[in-house]
């Protein structure tokens, strides 16, 4: 390395842009659209040779030049992005790549936690950090409920609704033993802290019903990559995937044998996502149960439409679209920062 330099690619440095997408490209790579800081190696007369970045706790778009492989300028960018994780508080680091690209990254101290056919794996810097996940889940369970079969669901709830007051319900209702795990990821206009007290307080008439955060392997659309697939149903199934495969282990590991997941009439990227749960999560033992949507005046609760409506100013319309618990919430004092933020916000829908 004595002879190339490393350092940050400026979003204002329209070369070193170039340089990275012409980079990236050569590697059937798109430049993510979540990067929060981006590296590049350069030899000696400024030609970028290597380049990475990051978003929240992952690595992303990592490209070596093929006439540069073997030189170690791998190991040299991921040490160099770890330490600016490290200066950013990120400690325990995730990232994806190709099939074929996993073993380069052996070496730089990330072990494989889960693959999807021959299109991605998932890596982690932490050899027993999906052991580590499995023991903290049980913690927070009653271990004496472990040994009753138990149903899941996955909510981020920003906010939450009585759409997802309706499918707690009915797993609730059909179930001895329920666990929902929210979304912990900090993405949304609702922060997760107001989030996970909103569920807790709905939640809370249920009293078989554990809620718990869903912690870093359930993995969002945020933070999941799409810069090295080729289309976004493709996107969508390998996310949905791998995400399959993550929770079968989380299933067999807490008993749960079903996952409820709400009908999308309006998302076809919910759509395939849910069809490809159904396709995967049988397979390994869990059932997928696809609770239709509820309903207010004809047409189906979603929590964007909520978020629209606080956005407003019109809080009295959002009464009958979510439970009490989440109403007193929003309208007191513990939930003034996250209706601040809604209304702050341009585009409600999409955050």
């Amino acid at each position: 390395m004595s002879s190339y330099s490393i350092g940050e690619i400026s979003p204002r440095d329209r070369r070193a842009q170039a340089q990275m997408d012409a980079l990236l490209a050569a590697e059937g790579i798109l430049r993510d659209r979540n990067l929060s800081y981006s590296a590049g190696v350069f030899d000696e007369d400024g030609e970028m040779i290597a380049t990475g970045s990051i978003f929240a706790n992952t690595l992303r778009c990592m490209a070596v030049s093929g006439a540069h492989r073997g030189e170690g300028l791998m190991a040299e960018l991921v040490a160099h992005l770890t330490q600016v994780q490290a200066a950013r508080g990120h400690t325990h680091l995730f990232l994806y790549t190709k099939c074929d690209s996993a073993r380069f990254f052996a070496p730089c101290g990330f072990y494989e936690v889960a693959r999807v056919d021959d299109r991605l794996v998932f890596m982690e810097n932490r050899r027993d950090g999906f052991a580590r996940y499995l023991r903290a889940l049980k913690n927070q369970l009653p271990a004496s409920s472990l040994e009753t079969p138990g149903a899941a669901l996955v909510m981020n709830a920003n906010p939450f609704t009585n759409g997802h007051a309706y499918l707690l319900e009915q797993a609730a209702a059909h179930h001895a033993r329920v666990v929902l795990f929210v979304l912990s990821e900090d993405r949304s206009l609702v922060p997760f802290e107001d989030r996970m007290a909103m569920v807790r307080a709905a939640a809370a008439r249920h009293p078989h019903v554990s809620v718990v955060s869903s912690g870093s392997y359930m993995i969002s659309a945020a933070t999941f990559p799409s810069y090295f697939l080729k289309d976004d149903a493709l996107v969508t199934r390998t996310h949905a995937a791998l995400d399959a495969a993550l929770f079968a282990r989380i299933a067999a590991a807490l008993n749960l044998t079903c996952r409820y997941v709400g009908e999308e009439p309006f998302s076809a990227a919910t759509n395939l996502y849910n069809e490809a749960l159904l396709d995967t999560l049988p397979r390994a033992g869990v059932q997928v149960r696809v609770i239709p949507r509820r309903e207010e005046g004809g047409a189906p609760i979603s929590a964007s439409h909520v978020r629209q409506l606080i956005h407003d100013g019109q809080m009295d319309a959002i009464r009958p679209l979510v439970p009490d618990t989440t109403y007193a919430y929003l309208t007191g004092p513990d939930g003034a920062r996250a209706v601040s933020r809604i209304r702050a916000c341009a585009d409600v829908v999409h955050h």
